[in-house]
């Protein structure tokens, strides 16, 4: 009755910037990204009695009224798929900075997802429970997975859902460049809902997405960095574009952000092999060699100082250790550790 489970933040290569189902959370172009072993969530859900309204505490409080609205209804969602109306505690904690650009809601609704089905009593597999997860933030559909992982954009419920990419062929890390720790000024979910409605440039961002990915695929199979970096790079760049033209104009992007982007172009004409993604927030996460990425970082904090800077190498999948079953990139094992939600 009751189950913890672990997950962690992911980080887009190929963006998911849109959706085309509110509900659904069906994403209007399909994704990929890296999950990092940094900044995990630590969730538990405890099934009360069947009268009991939902309790949701984080960090030993209750949670916003919103937030734990969400929560709330993702949980119905979940009694509902099996079978009861019993209500349910959840504990949960981000190891790492809330609502800031740095995929604190995609570790939250996979360590939900995962700790909930599991005290539940649901028998999900990797593709369903990630299926679950999407339902309360669409890219913790890919922190189900360790490492690279491509969420398929899909047409509906059954076939809108993450899966890992077994056949990459780079070892790469991030350093992630904590511009501002603090909540960003417009959440994802209204950012995106504008965009889509008001940008001009919002459907060419759609129509160039799929070959994008093609081209990110194909450039991990390859073991080619600098296809990846390229890319990567450019689809944030182009999300950002999108985001600009929208009406008002989402701008997420600050002062310290542009230093940063400048920061990591010059790395690369001083021979440092480095490119830069960001998210809906002023955080840029720079895509590097893990071989390279103390130097990365040692280079970036001395070009912009005051920022903190934190590597992060390529993280695990899911795991819920109540229940000895975790999930990774390369699919279910056995494992005897611990596990958690947002």
């Amino acid at each position: 009755m009751s189950a913890t489970a672990i997950a962690f933040p992911n980080i887009a290569l190929i963006k998911y910037w849109g959706k085309r189902d509110e509900a659904l959370i069906i994403p209007q172009t399909s994704s990929l990204s890296l999950t990092l072993a940094v900044y995990p969530t630590t969730t538990t859900v405890s099934l009360l009695s069947e009268s009991a309204p939902h309790e949701v505490l984080q960090d030993g409080a209750p949670m916003p009224q919103a937030a734990a609205a969400k929560v709330a209804r993702f949980l119905d969602h979940v009694a509902e798929l099996a079978g009861t109306t019993r209500a349910a505690r959840v504990e949960t904690s981000n190891a790492g900075p809330t609502g800031a650009g740095l995929a604190s809601s995609a570790s939250g609704f996979a360590a939900l997802a995962a700790a909930a089905s599991a005290a539940y009593g649901l028998d999900l597999s990797p593709r369903d429970l990630s299926r679950l997860a999407r339902r309360g933030s669409g890219s913790a559909s890919r922190s189900i997975f360790g490492g690279f992982a491509v969420w398929n954009a899909g047409s509906d419920d059954l076939t809108s859902y993450a899966e890992p990419v077994d056949d990459a062929r780079i070892d790469a890390a991030m350093v992630l460049g904590i511009v501002n720790a603090g909540a960003k000024p417009i959440s994802s979910r209204d950012a995106m809902r504008r965009t889509v409605e008001t940008s001009p440039y919002n459907a060419p961002w759609v129509a160039t997405n799929p070959t994008e990915l093609a081209f990110m695929r194909d450039a991990l199979r390859r073991g080619d960095f600098t296809a990846v970096g390229e890319i990567s790079e450019r689809n944030a760049l182009r999300m950002h574009a999108a985001m600009l033209g929208a009406v008002p104009p989402v701008r997420y992007l600050t002062a310290g952000s542009m230093a940063l982007l400048d920061a990591v172009a010059e790395l690369r004409n001083t021979g440092l092999e480095a490119y830069a993604t960001m998210d809906a927030g002023p955080n840029v996460k720079t895509l590097c060699r893990s071989a390279e990425a103390a130097s990365v970082r040692d280079a970036l904090a001395a070009a912009a100082p005051g920022i903190e800077f934190v590597i992060a190498e390529a993280g695990p999948g899911v795991s819920v250790s109540d229940h000895g079953v975790s999930v990774s990139g390369q699919g279910p094992t056995a494992i005897a550790g611990p596990g958690a939600p947002r």
